[in-house]
């Protein structure tokens, strides 16, 4: 299976000049084994566009809306991401869960709106700390996929990738051990293989909690870790490519 590095965190934040001077940097380094996708801002989406089509990178959304068209001032439809040539989106971000109050109903109309559209939707999932703490990481993670899967079918997963992003461990600077994070890797693969074996094996599931350069290779040793959607260390091309390099 391919590896997939995600620089995902990018969040509200950069200018035209950083993202294209990001993507100069990023796009002429090489990794033949491993896909590479960036989540700008939306008022940079097509400059970035632009500016990695020679290279080897994507470009994707960091959201978008669960309606196809109306009147929905403010948001952004997946037909429009696809129409400036974005290829993936992310779809429940744990800042947009916490901060934007989406249900995991609203995370899965998302998703199914992205695969209606032909996107790629990496699916964040994750606990905090207080359900940590309570024994009730599986919990939420089981009712957060689950309620994609039932209100998306198992078809669309097909072309989906999932996040696994302990929202402990998001800018804190705590990570989750090789072996914590490997443990709900493969509990959430152990959620599709109940359904199908194949989709099971063939979907790429990322880390993502504060991965840097120094972590990266013991956590992407694990066996259901695919890749990662790097938080902090994705804003500096040099630490996103130190990673590219440990992942690939």
């Amino acid at each position: 299976m391919r590896r997939m590095l995600v620089a995902g965190n990018w969040k509200m934040q950069g200018s035209m000049h950083s993202t294209r001077e990001w993507i100069d940097r990023v796009k002429v380094t090489s990794s033949p084994s491993c896909d590479r996708v960036v989540f700008p801002p939306f008022p940079y989406l097509g400059a970035a566009v632009e500016a990695a089509t020679t290279g080897e990178l994507a470009v994707g959304a960091q959201d978008l809306s669960e309606h196809a068209e109306g009147a929905y001032t403010g948001e952004v439809a997946a037909s429009m991401l696809r129409d400036m040539g974005a290829e993936y989106v992310l779809v429940g971000h744990s800042e947009r869960r916490q901060y934007h109050a989406e249900s995991d109903a609203v995370v899965a109309a998302k998703f199914l709106a992205a695969v209606s559209a032909g996107l790629q939707p990496v699916l964040c999932l994750g606990e905090t700390l207080e359900e940590r703490e309570a024994g009730k990481t599986e919990e939420v993670i089981q009712r957060q996929l689950g309620t994609v899967l039932e209100q998306c079918g198992l078809s669309a997963f097909t072309a989906a990738i999932i996040a696994y992003e302990p929202i402990w461990a998001i800018g804190t600077g705590h990570t989750a051990r090789p072996d914590q994070a490997q443990q709900i890797h493969a509990f959430i693969r152990s959620q599709l293989a109940g359904r199908d074996a194949k989709l099971a094996r063939m979907t790429r599931l990322l880390y993502g909690g504060s991965v840097k350069p120094d972590n990266a290779a013991e956590l992407f040793s694990e066996a259901d870790i695919d890749g990662g959607l790097v938080g902090g260390a994705s804003l500096q091309a040099a630490d996103f490519l130190a990673i590219c390099a440990a992942a690939c």
